[in-house]
């Protein structure tokens, strides 16, 4: 039997309504049933994009603006359920190979076009050519057949269990087919100005500065969407967006805009709330990688030596201010379908860590050094260089020197995933949704490609665990692919390619102006069509 859904907009709104209101902190967002229109919500960002379509990257500052403009097929409630976007109706065949996607009419780009399953076809090739993680998620995708303008069937060779939860438009967006076809997307000009069907219209793009986004007057969902402009603006100091927050400058920004250290204060502020709904599609776990092609790290002694001397628990008081959760798993404890909570088998202990130094041939020498080695980060946390000086005093307890050494993000990117330039770094992971998408890219040796980022940058390569990986990403028996991931978990944890370190807990702060602005379980990177001010 098919398994077959549809949902209403009413029934949508309401289960979003009983989802915000059921359990929160007392802080927590309200919706409120009666939008007022007008206004401009000012977005603050910690950095600028690269680009302002989710085409081609998953880094965060894309992943915040791409779907003001280009949308998704669904969008999904915070127990990632799936509702209905630019897709009003979808099945899925009991063998799992085929799904079905009926399509939202009389939906236009912004340049007057019609959306059409052709858009959706020519789309789902795209990612699965030119995303980072598209070719994980849509790599089982033989065909997407078009028998009618408002009809669209994705045909895979294999099932793939966690495509229903990958459709968002952050993740999957629906680009414009007229726009693309016959170009290189890599220099497309739609990333600088882009044209979709989402809720805002790309109005200007001041580089170092900010994006305005301007209201779509023929939006599908009216009278959404009720603001008349967004602008994000671009602030890499964190101490200046705590000060935009307090003065009100600034409406609202996500992942814990502002310096962790000010927290506290902040919270007594009375025009401000704290929100941690909205990030359950997308759990981060930050972590210890190392190149596995290092002189120092190619070695598993020394790694394992590394593995003994951080304290976790310390490192999350101290750097992240006690927002994050220990983290022993490449998979976040968020996703506890899938996540092992077993302790690392390395446990805290300088004197184990001393003595397979000794036997990895790496002794310390007359001034105590045993060797020098380079710490790069990754620049989009403003914890992260925190992070690399706990690190650092840490390992020079054991004898290690390390330099840590700052990059912006596009240097950062080139140095690790394309000059390979490195001997370990402090990097986040997003899970998303489920391993298959957000973890396997970072340990399938398949997906060791140079210049492709958040790839596999250990160049970790066993052939047991690819094996599992590619068997759960095609089994559709939740208890065996549960076991599968488990079975990962183990040997990762043994073999140390890097060092999971905490799955940080992250905040959307905004003035009380703002309503009913992260009611997805992508909160804030989904359109934000439903966002309405006081004014």
């Amino acid at each position: 039997m098919t398994a077959k859904f549809r949902t209403t907009r009413r029934a949508a709104l309401a289960g979003a309504s009983a989802l915000a209101l059921a359990g929160g902190r007392a802080w927590a967002q309200t919706p409120t049933p009666t939008p007022k229109k007008g206004g401009t919500l000012t977005f603050m960002q910690n950095s600028e994009p690269q680009t302002l379509v989710a085409l081609t990257t998953v880094a965060t500052p894309a992943l915040t603006v791409s779907a003001k403009v280009t949308e998704g097929l669904l969008e999904y409630d915070y127990d990632i359920k799936p509702r209905p976007q630019l897709a009003t109706e979808w099945s899925v065949s009991p063998d799992g190979k085929t799904y079905t996607f009926k399509l939202r009419p009389n939906v236009k780009f912004h340049d007057g076009k019609p959306f059409t399953s052709a858009d959706v076809a020519y789309s789902i090739q795209l990612l699965k050519t030119v995303h980072p993680r598209g070719r994980n998620t849509f790599a089982n995708v033989t065909e997407v057949k078009t028998p009618d303008p408002l009809t669209a069937v994705i045909e895979l060779s294999k099932p793939a269990p966690y495509l229903i939860k990958a459709l968002t438009a952050a993740e999957a967006p629906m680009m414009p087919r007229h726009i693309y076809e016959g170009t290189d997307p890599l220099a497309n000009p739609n990333g600088n100005a882009p044209i979709g069907t989402g809720p805002y219209k790309f109005k200007e793009w001041v580089r170092g500065s900010h994006i305005i986004y301007e209201r779509n007057p023929d939006y599908w969902d009216a009278p959404k969407p009720y603001i008349d402009r967004m602008v994000c603006k671009f602030l890499p100091d964190p101490g200046a967006r705590s000060i935009a927050f307090e003065n009100g400058s600034a409406d609202i920004g996500y992942r814990t805009p502002v310096a962790l250290s000010d927290l506290e204060r902040l919270k007594k502020v009375p025009t401000l709330r704290f929100e941690t709904k909205g990030t359950s599609y997308s759990y981060n776990v930050s972590t210890l990688q190392f190149n596995l092609d290092s002189q120092f790290f190619k070695n598993l002694k020394v790694r394992q030596a590394v593995a003994h001397t951080i304290d976790r628990e310390l490192l999350i008081k101290t750097v992240a201010f006690g927002y994050g959760t220990v983290c022993y798993s490449p998979i976040a404890p968020g996703l506890k379908e899938f996540h092992d909570p077993t302790p690392s088998p390395y446990k805290l202990d300088l004197k184990k860590a001393e003595a397979l130094l000794d036997e990895a041939g790496f002794p310390r020498g007359t001034n105590k050094v045993r060797f020098k080695v380079p710490l790069d980060y990754n620049p989009i946390g403003d914890e992260s260089r925190r992070a690399c000086e706990f690190l650092r005093a840490a390992l020079g307890r054991i004898g290690i020197a390390v330099e840590v050494r700052a990059a912006d993000p596009s240097a950062f990117v080139k140095r690790v995933y394309t000059d390979r330039e490195f001997d370990f770094t402090f990097n986040g992971h997003s899970n998303l949704f489920d391993p298959t998408v957000g973890v396997q890219r970072i340990y399938w040796s398949k997906n060791f490609k140079k210049g492709v980022p958040f790839s596999n940058g250990s160049h970790y390569d066993n052939p047991k665990v690819d094996a599992l990986l590619e068997g759960a990403a095609v089994e559709n028996d939740p208890v065996k692919r549960k076991q599968m991931f488990i079975d990962f978990q183990r040997i990762v944890a043994e073999e140390v390619p890097d060092i999971p370190l905490y799955s940080p807990l992250y905040l959307t702060i905004h003035n009380v102006r703002v309503h009913d602005h992260s009611l997805t379980a992508d909160g804030v990177e989904a359109n934000m069509a439903a966002v309405w001010l006081d004014v």
